[in-house]
């Protein structure tokens, strides 16, 4: 959660974890869809983890974590987190996109998410690899089977996931625009 002193790194970082930890799931349904994004966001969450590691409450936000490196030539953390933000911007952005539209498919989603979130940041290589891979997505209802079944109760779930972890994308957006943590990464 949101506290007064920012958002507590090691819930968000097991939150992160239990995101990456479902992704499996695309994997039982023969997609490799989510493989580069899944090993993207693993080594940022053991990034920012190793930094929590090495002083627990010194770096209980990730705000702290960021303020803490500013100025400094390591800036490893800083770092894992930006990328860590992004891939999970890329997937709340897809999820919400599927949610809200009950009759698109997932490659659609995500393509479009893709687009508006991670695409900017990656050379052709990267965006290649991306572009093959939101074609493989698992079919909607496939996913939806796997979640749990093609329901409300696990659209509603899912969007207050999805609405919880926007809220905290969003202050990690204010700060790093607040203090341009981001230049040069």
């Amino acid at each position: 959660p949101i506290t007064d002193d920012g958002i507590n790194t090691k819930e968000f970082l097991d939150a992160a974890s239990g995101a990456v930890d479902e992704i499996p799931n695309l994997d039982e349904l023969g997609s490799t869809a989510f493989a580069p994004v899944k090993s993207d966001i693993s080594g940022n969450i053991a990034k920012v983890q190793a930094k929590l590691n090495s002083d627990p409450v010194k770096y209980n936000t990730l705000e702290k974590i960021v303020l803490d490196e500013a100025g400094t030539k390591d800036r490893t953390a800083t770092q894992g987190l930006l990328w860590l933000k992004r891939g999970l911007e890329f997937t709340a952005l897809g999820l919400s996109k599927n949610l809200s539209n009950t009759s698109e498919e997932l490659s659609k989603s995500f393509t479009d998410a893709y687009q508006a979130t991670l695409k900017q940041f990656h050379n052709f290589v990267v965006k290649g690899v991306f572009s093959l891979a939101m074609k493989a997505c698992p079919y909607r209802k496939d996913f939806y089977v796997k979640l749990g079944g093609d329901n409300d109760q696990v659209y509603g779930e899912l969007k207050v996931w999805v609405d919880a972890l926007q809220t905290q994308l969003n202050q990690l957006n204010v700060l790093y625009a607040k203090g341009s943590y981001d230049k040069g990464l």
